[in-house]
């Protein structure tokens, strides 16, 4: 007999939430329509909990407008990207325009993930200023932030500010079961993994799932952006099975292959100035694991020619919250593309000597 998504307190939030949420990314790339059956898919599976952001293109008037007549059985929770009150007050005022809501139940500061922008947050005139405000006037129920930095995490948490935490986390990127969610849990904070398929990048959901359900008082939210994908992953909830001896074999190898450096698809470092596709481009060294010759020169054969147009300016690499060397690595996935492409004997366009 198939379980229902059980509920969890998220930290001392005050908030109750199903113990898988949904994401709101992926959904931008899904048309109206065929995105609000998503997310009503999402609601009839016993999902309660919806995460989006302001930066989030038209995520948030997509689930708000699917999730108006059910608005107060869900947790709906977005974020502001500003960090300064003024900027974060208009992104609010527009997020619960878009949201179709009074309330707001979570709002989280984005991407608090290096000591300027906490500063920036905290500070006289910060984001926060704005965020406890509306609380005080009931427009919000709890503030979070979410971060990729960890020591930053563990300083904003410290604060005693933050009702949650949102961080990523999957089988890959373990680290915060030690740096960061005990301090967390010691001072009350809800536990929220961003990312628990690798933003994409981990193509195993049993696994991923079956991970994470080792740590029930951390609530993943993966991005949805189909029927099927929320059918599978609401599946290893309804149907558990504990992790095996196989199962963590088939772990450490993925672990291996994809080695410490390697693209989170969070997109952070885009757009680029000079039109180089940044995360398609880095996803290259996978990619030759899992397609065949001519699909990967179909897939990627665009994004690696704008490799030709970087300037080596830096900029994404200041962007990019895991401080990665964007350019040697776009460098290193277009030689891995060219090598696929001549070992199997495949024209490779604007590579040709």
């Amino acid at each position: 007999m198939a379980e229902k998504l059980r509920t969890i307190e998220l930290g001392q939030s005050g908030l109750k939430v199903s113990e898988v949420g949904c994401g709101g990314i992926p959904i931008m790339r899904v048309v109206p329509g065929e995105a609000h059956a998503i997310i009503r898919r999402c609601f009839q599976l016993g999902i309660r909990f919806f995460d989006t952001a302001h930066v989030y293109s038209d995520s948030e008037e997509k689930m708000g407008s699917a999730l108006e007549p059910v608005r107060d059985e869900v947790v709906l929770a977005t974020k502001v990207w500003a960090k300064d009150a003024a900027g974060a007050a208009k992104e609010l005022a527009m997020s619960l325009e878009r949201l179709r809501t009074k309330r707001i139940d979570l709002i989280q500061c984005h991407n608090v993930s290096n000591q300027p922008d906490l500063d920036r947050v905290m500070g006289p005139g910060g984001a926060y200023e704005v965020l406890a405000q509306a609380k005080a006037e009931g427009k919000v129920r709890a503030i979070g932030l979410s971060s990729h930095n960890p020591d930053i995490a563990v300083k904003a948490i410290r604060t005693g500010k933050f009702a949650t935490l949102q961080f990523p986390f999957n089988f890959i990127e373990d680290d915060p079961q030690e740096k960061v969610f005990p301090v967390a849990r010691g001072l009350g904070l809800g536990l929220i993994a961003m990312k628990p398929l690798g933003g994409g990048l981990l193509d195993r959901a049993d696994l991923c799932f079956r991970f994470l359900q080792q740590v029930p008082d951390v609530v993943p939210i993966p991005g949805i952006q189909s029927l099927e994908e929320i059918n599978e992953i609401v599946g290893y909830y309804q149907k558990r099975r504990a992790l095996g001896q196989n199962d963590r074999e088939q772990m450490r190898r993925i672990r291996n292959e994809l080695g410490g450096r390697f693209c989170h698809r969070c997109e952070y470092c885009m757009p680029c100035e000079q039109g180089v596709q940044i995360p398609k481009v880095l996803l290259i060294k996978s990619q030759v694991r899992r397609f065949s010759p001519k699909q990967l020169a179909f897939i990627a054969k665009e994004a690696v020619a704008s490799v030709e147009q970087c300037a080596d300016c830096g900029e994404c690499v200041e962007k990019c919250p895991y401080h990665l060397p964007i350019p040697d690595m776009l460098k290193e996935n277009k030689e891995a593309f060219k090598k696929f492409m001549a070992d199997h004997g495949l024209n490779q366009g604007p590579f040709e000597p």
